[in-house]
Order: C-alpha cells, then structure tokens, then sequence
C-alpha cells in the first residue's frame, strides 16, 4: 500500500452522486477517489437481477458514470464475484480504504464481512454507511425492545423517531485517482437484452438515473401528490409516484424522497399516506435482515404444507403474458411485460389471482416479477408476494381473495385501465371490458384491427377455484 493510495467507493444499490455518505465521506478525507461497481452473477452475495432491472443497470451505470466524470472520477467496471474483483481493485491500486453504503440480505452481509476481511489483510481500512434506508434494521422497537411483526404499529414508532436526517449534497469536484485499473466496457458487461431486443417498451416509458429520478420526483410531488390519497388505487389515474426502480438502484435515496415530500404542498393526510409506502419499504427491510430468505422460505412456516395444486405449463403462460381471460389481470401482466412495471393494486389482483384462484406456489410469481420488473426489489418483492398469499408478516389473510371482476367494476369503473392494455376489448362499454364473456359474439369483431386474436375465455372459474382455495386452505390448518 502506497501513501498516497486512494478511497475505494464501492457502489452497489446507489448509483447517485448526492446523498451518498460513504462518496461524501471519500471527498471530504482529501484522498484520491476511485469509484467502483462489480456486476456480480456469482450467487455469493446480492441475488442476480433478472432481465428487466438488468437493462435498467445499464443505463443507470450510464448515467452514473457520466456524473462521476463530469465531477473528474472515472467509475470503474468489474465483472464476476465481488471479493476477488474487490480484492483485485484494493491490491492494484494500493487503495487506504474502502467505503461502501450497506446492504441487507444475509448473502449480502456475509459477503460483505468476506470482502472486509480481505481488504483489511490488504492494510486497506473498511467502513460502511446507512444510506439506502431511513433507519438500520432493529432500531425501530416496540416497547419491550422487539421488533415489530405488524406494520401499523412500526410505522407509529418510526414516526415517533421523527423526521430522518437531511440529505447529503452532491460533491461539486472529485478528486479521481489517477492511476490505472482494468474497467470493462459497459457494453461488454451484456446487460441489454439482445436477439430480440424486448426493452422498447421500457425504454419509452422510463428515464434511469439519477437525472430522470428528480425529474420523476419532482413532477410526483407538483402534479400528482396532491390527489394520491384519493386516487391511488386507480390504475387508469396514473397519480402512482413511480420511483420504485429508482429507490431500488438507488438513483433516489429515500431521504430524499422524504423530506421533499414532507416539505411539500400537500395536505398531512396526503404527505402521510404517501410516506406510508416508504415506511413499508423499510419494514420488509426489517423482515429480510432478520435472516429471512424471503423468495424461497414461508415467513409463516404453517404454509409449508399448504397443498398447491400442479402447475399446468399452459395455463402459467396465460398468466405470465395477459391471455387468461380475466381482463384486469391480463391488463396487468400486459403492462408489465411492455413497461417493467405495474400498478400497485393491479399487483395484488394478479397475485392473488395465481396464489389463490389457480392455486400455484406464490414463488413461481415472485421469480417472474423479479425477472420482468425494472423495480424488483429482494426485500419488497418477496414480502409483498407472500403477503397476498398469507405466507407472510402481518400478511392479508388467505381467504381475503381478491375478486378482478369486483376489483375491477371498482377501481377502474369504465374499464379504461383495461382498454389501454387491452386493445380487444376496446370497442366493448364498460361491462363488456369488465366481464368479456357476458358477449362472447362481440369479442371476434372487438379484436378486428388490433392484430390480436378473439379474446380468451378464462382459464378458470372464480367462483369454483375461490372455494377450492379456502378448500386447502382448511386443510393446511387441520
């Protein structure tokens, strides 16, 4: 190690330059700094990130790197397990320390300590920072000194906490090191789907980095906070503040989100509701750093024994691609096939509608929402998959079973929602859109023009299978 060896900022789930603790902290120490992130598939640590969030990487390491070196630092890219690439990075460049914001998941920590271990056997010091959450796992407590098990009352403690800390501001200079490191070509690190090239859609839709995260931000909180309370359970409404996959890459911190809120000119009821979301991001944190594997193992062990039915390879097709004749279901999934995202409420329609009316194994719904969705998150995707199933903490119960016909008359009465996602079924009113087969002769000429077949008859009775749901449900308790 020589003297004038430099900071290594390890970046993981933050690819921002402002409110960035362990960045700030390599700037202020007056070091060189050299920035670094490890694409890592090796299944040690972080679990691998399916097709769509690994397209949004890539242009976020884009728009990070361009950030980096605007500032004068020059991100380094690395490919394979993180301890040898890290390892590799600190006795190459001689690095004195190595900084990082924590991570969560138990194959996360132990790779982590691993990684500290062998940098500190480098000579290099190791220190990591809370920055992708409000609060480290077990500092929000119940009275006895436990943690929480049901949200409502962890979300009154982490209000009694107050407001978080004020985010950090982005360094306006960067020392960058000046020595040399191999760095992978972002195009080599083969993050873009190709042969075909699916993302179209995603590309459309969304703008990744932290730029395209203040925008988003931004114009949340001026044009749509105010009515998000009312209206967010409307899928046609669009007043979701959809920064779910920039909190996830952490282009956004969620003390930025916080406070911009909170500041904002909204009513209390309003600025709270919303906050409420980010307050269950940080209770499914909570879950996953007790040592939960939360996308293979039921929370409630008693769901161990639930009796799934067997999958037919047809019918799960249906589901996974918007053909299975439940309109507000394939509305969904369609949504999220072209986009990498969908409405919240849309999301535990379609959850519950393969949990419970086709009675498939819950996990075979997280592993295609962590494969399609640009905001998979291993905390919040699994929590939330097994809360519809029941499986999980403070989950809904099994037998609340979401009805998409009643779900949808509801939340998107003319069907608006539908007919967006749904090209034939279009020119049907709301009823038709809602409940297809009620004009089964309409749906040939409906489908005309819009390159798309008839519209399937549903792959299951909701009636029939609901019963058969609370049916092993019953059995599974004895």
């Amino acid at each position: 190690m020589t003297q004038d060896g430099p900071v290594v900022v390890w970046f993981r789930d933050d690819l921002r330059v402002s409110d960035h603790p362990a960045l700030r902290a390599a700037v202020d120490s007056g070091a060189p700094v050299l920035p670094v992130y490890v694409v890592d598939d090796s299944g040690h640590g972080a679990r691998p990130l399916g097709a769509a969030s690994r397209w949004w990487l890539h242009h976020s390491l884009a728009a990070l790197s361009a950030s980096l070196e605007k500032r004068g630092a020059r991100l380094v890219l690395r490919e394979g397990d993180a301890e040898e690439e890290i390892r590799a990075v600190l006795r190459r460049s001689g690095a004195s320390r190595l900084l990082m914001d924590r991570r969560y998941a138990a194959a996360e920590r132990e790779q982590d300590q691993r990684v500290q271990r062998l940098a500190e056997q480098a000579g290099a010091e190791v220190e990591s920072f809370t920055g992708s959450l409000l609060h480290e796992p077990g500092a929000v407590l119940n009275g006895d000194g436990e943690r929480f098990g049901v949200f409502s009352p962890f979300f009154r403690a982490l209000q009694r906490q107050g407001d978080p800390r004020e985010p950090l501001p982005a360094p306006q200079r960067i020392a960058g090191w000046e020595g040399s490191v191999h760095s992978e070509a972002l195009d080599d690190l083969r993050l873009l789907p190709t042969s075909p090239d699916w993302s179209g859609g995603m590309a459309e839709t969304w703008e990744p980095g932290e730029k395209g995260a203040h925008r988003r931000l931004d114009g949340f909180v001026r044009d749509h906070l105010r009515h998000y309370a009312a209206h967010r359970d409307e899928p046609a409404a669009d007043v979701s503040s959809r920064l779910s996959a920039h909190l996830k890459f952490g282009e956004l911190s969620p003390y930025q989100v916080w406070h911009r809120v909170a500041a904002a000119d909204a009513t209390e009821e309003v600025r709270t509701k919303f906050l409420t979301e980010l307050a269950w991001r940080e209770f499914d944190y909570d879950l996953l750093e007790r040592g939960h594997a939360l996308e293979q193992e039921n929370v409630h062990r008693q769901f161990d024994r639930f009796p799934w039915a067997d999958v037919d390879q047809d019918v799960l097709r249906a589901w996974q691609r918007g053909r299975t004749g439940i309109p507000l279901v394939d509305a969904g999934m369609r949504q999220l096939w072209h986009t990498g995202w969908m409405h919240n409420r849309v999301r535990m329609v379609v959850a519950s509608f393969l949990v419970k009316n086709l009675r498939y194994d819950w996990r075979l719904g997280e592993q295609w929402f962590w494969d399609t969705l640009v905001d998979a998150d291993p905390a919040n995707n699994p929590a939330q998959w097994q809360w519809v199933a029941g499986s999980g903490a403070d989950a809904a119960p099994f037998f609340r079973v979401f009805n998409p016909v009643t779900q949808g008359h509801k939340f998107d009465p003319a069907g608006e929602y539908i007919a967006e996602w749904v090209p034939e079924l279009r020119d049907l009113d709301a009823k038709g859109r809602q409940e297809p087969w009620t004009v089964p002769d309409d749906l040939a000429a409906a489908a005309e023009g819009t390159g798309l077949p008839a519209y399937p008859s549903p792959v299951v009775d909701l009636k029939a299978s609901r019963q058969a749901a609370l049916d092993a449900y019953a059995e599974m308790r004895g």
